[in-house]
């Protein structure tokens, strides 16, 4: 079979490699569709943590072709929750499973779904409606990372919430905020995007920082930064109200900096906070995405093949693209 592997930094490419067979407690899935990350840019540039020869992608949905064990009927449709904590750590006992010091993230440590098949933990299968478009299935991990970083923000009927950049978590933390009943206004610089936002139900959109504090001048309650980028990490508490909150969401490079001033954050009681990963949320994000809560078809910018996986994630996404689709059948 076809799988887009990172041989190393800085070099990916798509190649025939055996067809997976299942492992103690795995199932096998063909899949049907896996989104390209920011994160797997990171990867690729070695500014992520990753294994060498692995086959890229945690972002997938697939058909189970081979359910071992597991209890899973061959033929059902599955989104795959990609880490697998070890359960017995500190951290896990914890309650703490993201941040287990033995998880294997699938498409990072072990293969993922840049291929036409791929095995994985049945455990961390989390089944989805048969008539649910294929496509959609590919966003549920996003969608549960949006769900952690939200609930850490804790936004509130009547508050106002700024969504930093307008990618896909940045339009998926949008609409968590909407539903709340906040206030929400979009922070990116992108016509396109802004344009988006407004139909996913911002209340506002901006294209820079002075444009937001126009709007609101005493700044938000919630500020989520969702870009990944250092910049705007270091822009969002003076965009913030004094007693407000920030998560971070976006994912920055190892090694960035971000210049803090801590005694602003004290004299204003600024929290900050940061968001890793989908601890016990992936099953909400599956079951919200499947009954249409989070509208996820204008999240899709483009499908494409097995085959141009590689440059595609060897390039910058192109300008308004939100999130494109690896569809291994194509």
């Amino acid at each position: 079979m076809l799988a887009t592997r990172l041989i190393n930094v800085g070099e990916i490419r798509t190649v025939e490699v055996p067809t997976p067979t299942p492992g103690a407690g795995d199932i096998v899935i063909q899949v049907e569709a896996a989104g390209i990350c920011g994160t797997d840019r990171h990867l690729f540039k070695g500014e992520f943590p990753s294994v060498p020869g692995t086959t890229l992608g945690h972002e997938f949905s697939g058909i189970v072709v081979d359910g071992v064990d597991s209890g899973l009927v061959t033929g059902t449709r599955v989104t795959c929750d990609p880490n697998n904590w070890c359960g017995d750590c500190d951290q896990c006992r914890r309650g703490r499973v993201n941040l287990c010091t033995g998880n294997i993230a699938t498409g990072i440590g072990r293969d993922g779904g840049f291929a036409e098949f791929c095995a994985f933990p049945a455990a961390r299968a989390h089944v989805l409606p048969a008539e649910l478009d294929a496509l959609h299935g590919a966003l549920c991990e996003p969608l549960a990372c949006t769900l952690h970083g939200m609930d850490i923000g804790a936004a509130k009927p009547g508050e106002r919430v700024l969504i930093i950049g307008g990618g896909v978590i940045g339009l998926m933390a949008l609409q968590l905020a909407h539903l709340c009943g906040s206030e929400v206004m979009l922070l990116t610089r992108n016509p396109y995007k802004q344009d988006l936002g407004k139909t996913l139900g911002a209340d506002w959109v901006a294209g820079t920082p002075d444009q937001v504090l126009q709007q609101w001048q005493t700044g938000a309650d919630l500020v989520v930064e969702c870009a990944g980028v250092s910049a705007t990490v270091a822009m969002a508490p003076a965009l913030t109200r004094t007693g407000g909150r920030i998560v971070i969401l976006g994912v920055l490079p190892s090694g960035a900096q971000v210049p803090v001033e801590p005694f602003d954050l004290l004299f204003r009681e600024i929290q900050l906070h940061f968001s890793f990963l989908n601890p016990f949320t992936h099953d909400r994000a599956a079951r919200m995405i499947a009954d249409g809560v989070i509208s996820v078809a204008p999240l899709l910018s483009r499908t494409i093949s097995l085959s141009e996986t590689a440059e595609a994630i060897a390039q910058p996404a192109p300008d308004g693209e939100v999130r494109a689709i690896v569809v291994p059948a194509a």
